[in-house]
């Protein structure tokens, strides 16, 4: 009674102050609350004195879905949490996290969650409450009815909700909903960006629901997940070598179908596999009518599987909206296959990564649904395509893959006693909202053991790895601007001129690199041994004299066959070229860090070449580069292949100025 009547007698001194008369005035979503609040003769019990006034309101909303008390939430808190998480300078923050994660989990049991007013009103609330959620800081937020949020409160509550984002593209997706609103998300662009994952979610059951694809979706349990081309004014081509059918192209969480469309009927799908490793390849392509390439609105995909190529057209009037959204969705479950074989995910684990992919498509086809812009780029979205562009996106999947493999019984047990210090999974959110696929359709109680992205109070390892990533992109980006700001001029001209002066060497480049990427392993196997035996016999030397012999002999026999025939002429225009720029900017120090790698590195080679024989050095060089990508050391060979590309982008170009002859004539006469 005493907490009760100190509660009170505080809330009547904030309306005597007007410390809450912007509150009372304007009728916002917690007006009411507050107002139901400072009448309650339970008032204390629902008062956390260390909150702001919208944080309480928000965990009063949560111990109602909890059906339980604001109080005994922060029981139940102190409890389970370490002593770090409820240190004194977190401790709001922290217990909100805490309050919110709960609730979630159990708001989102049910299947229409997302057509709940309240619940899209208390997620949003969530946000706003977040930002400011101290006593100290209630003075922070305006709860007016035109609230809004930053990217970091979106960051920390809407990946608890899984549908709605992850930790992987959070950003990305706030950029896209608060394009025209300043980087603040306002309440009525949220709400229209969940009405629209509502429609998409129905129309995927509606699909999945459907007879399409009924005798081989049943054989192999799949779901579909997009269908294109039912429609005649957005139709879809299928070229083969210089014939093209229009028809139907239904994509699966494992396979791609193809339906051609013949007088009253479609002929039996073409199945385009994405789950097995068939070194598939999927990429844009251009298209035109007998073989031409003309239009860039196709999709090419190519696997070892198929003798050639299909190409996929997706004709429209202007831009290349729809084949870039088609190829963005195909790639996302290509990567997401090529994940789980990399890393061995199987049972649940499997299924959470599918999870993970169908829900970024939904979010996908939602934003589409509520943006009117051609400029999206959809591969920001999906976390799998961009874990293949990010710089340490190879390093993101591992640490997910690695949070997998710990979601065992042992961490499962500890999950169910710790309660609500966790997010919701992506499974257990695909499974409440009605889409069953997978091993755990059947049984979606094993889902319960998996947790989602986030850890009350804590940066888990996943969102330490997408920082780093995130940091290390905008380096990259610095660098990029660089390059394009000597892209000009013709430093750019200059690199294809050398591409067509050096095109027989490029050949020959080509054959060598199918050896080193072991293509036809009895080759590659042929010729390493065939190479080790000449530079241990010390052939090397002979080898080189054959082989300018050779190009002598070439030359002779060139010169006669092309006796008369005019030569093609090629005309250089400027000097210098991207490559030679970055290591300029390597020796002049211009980006240090890089420097200091590279100036090691020389240091250790000249040790080498000092120290080590030439004959075993050229034994260890070779065997270093033609066994990289031998089936025991590929997976690592890609993993320093792509830190390598990444340092290298990460290098800006140094500064170039290209004078033109009326400037070097200007500057001749000024030193005259």
């Amino acid at each position: 009674m005493a907490l009760a009547s100190r509660t009170r007698r505080m809330l009547e001194a904030l309306v005597r102050e007007g410390s809450l008369n912007w509150l009372l005035s304007r009728r916002s979503s917690f007006s009411e609350e507050f107002e139901e609040l400072e009448s309650s003769p339970s008032a204390g019990n629902n008062w956390i004195p260390e909150l702001s006034p919208a944080a309480n309101i928000v965990v009063r909303r949560c111990s109602r879905i909890l059906e339980t008390s604001s109080s005994e939430l922060q029981e139940s808190f102190n409890t389970e949490a370490s002593d770090s998480i409820k240190h004194k300078s977190r401790y709001a923050r922290n217990f909100l996290e805490y309050c919110c994660f709960r609730a979630l989990a159990l708001s989102t049991q049910g299947m229409g969650h997302l057509a709940d007013k309240k619940f899209r009103r208390l997620t949003f609330d969530m946000m706003v409450a977040w930002e400011a959620p101290a006593a100290a800081s209630q003075s922070l937020i305006n709860l007016d009815d035109d609230l809004s949020i930053g990217i970091e409160a979106f960051s920390r509550i809407a990946p608890a909700v899984p549908i709605i984002a992850n930790v992987i593209i959070c950003e990305n997706l706030f950029e896209v909903l608060t394009i025209s609103t300043g980087g603040r998300l306002h309440f009525s662009i949220y709400e229209k960006y969940l009405n629209g994952l509502e429609r998409v979610i129905k129309k995927m059951k509606s699909q999945s629901e459907s007879s399409l694809l009924s005798a081989v979706r049943s054989t192999r349990g799949e779901k579909i997940l997009e269908v294109d081309g039912t429609v005649t004014t957005q139709p879809v081509l299928e070229h083969v070598g210089i014939s093209t059918w229009p028809g139907r192209l239904i994509l699966t969480d494992h396979a791609l179908y193809f339906e051609a469309l013949r007088v009253v009927s479609y002929d039996k799908p073409k199945r385009y596999d994405l789950s097995d490793d068939l070194k598939q390849t999927v990429k844009p392509e251009l298209t035109g009518p007998w073989g031409t390439r003309l239009f860039d609105k196709a999709v090419l995909y190519k696997s070892i599987s198929l003798s050639e190529p299909a190409i996929i057209e997706f004709p429209e009037l202007k831009g290349h909206t729809r084949r870039d959204y088609w190829l963005a969705v195909i790639r996302e479950i290509l990567y997401v296959h090529r994940f789980i074989n990399k890393f061995h995910i199987t049972g649940i684990e499997k299924d959470d990564a599918l999870s993970k992919a169908i829900l970024g498509i939904l979010r996908v086809q939602a934003i589409q649904e509520i943006s009117s812009s051609s400029t999206v780029c959809f591969e920001s979205l999906l976390m799998f395509n961009l874990c293949d562009k990010l710089p340490g996106g190879d390093l993101i999947l591992e640490t997910l893959a690695n949070m997998s493999s710990s979601r065992g019984l042992d961490w499962g047990n500890n999950i169910l006693a710790s309660g609500g210090m966790y997010s919701i999974s992506a499974l257990t959110t695909v499974l409440n909202l009605g889409v069953m696929f997978g091993s755990s359709s059947n049984n979606p109680s094993e889902a319960g053991l998996l947790v989602g992205e986030l850890a009350v109070g804590e940066m888990s390892s996943l969102e330490r790895a997408v920082k780093e990533s995130r940091e290390n992109y905008k380096k990259v980006v610095l660098a990029q601007e660089t390059v394009n700001g000597v892209k000009a001029d013709g430093i750019d001209t200059n690199l294809a001129v050398m591409k067509e002066l050096l095109l027989p060497v490029m050949e020959v480049g080509k054959w060598l690199l199918s050896l080193v990427y072991w293509d036809d392993p009895l080759k590659s196997l042929l010729f390493s041994l065939i190479s080790t035996f000449i530079i241990f016999r010390g052939w090397l030397g002979y080898t080189l004299a054959l082989t300018l012999v050779l190009i002598a002999i070439f030359m002779v026999v060139t010169r006669f066959c092309n006796q008369g025939r005019p030569l093609v002429e090629l005309k250089l225009v400027q000097d210098g070229n991207i490559v030679l720029l970055k290591f300029r900017a390597l020796l002049l120090s211009i980006f240090p860090q890089a420097s200091d790698r590279f100036a090691a590195l020389l240091v250790f080679m000249a040790l080498i070449l000092a120290l080590v024989p030439s004959k075993f050095m050229l034994l260890v060089v070779f065997w270093e580069t033609f066994t990289r990508y031998s089936p025991l050391r590929k997976a690592s060979t890609e993993r320093w292949m792509r830190r390598l590309r990444e340092w290298w982008f990460s290098i800006p170009a140094a500064p170039v100025v290209l004078e033109t002859q009326k400037q070097k004539e200007k500057d001749a006469k000024k030193r005259k």
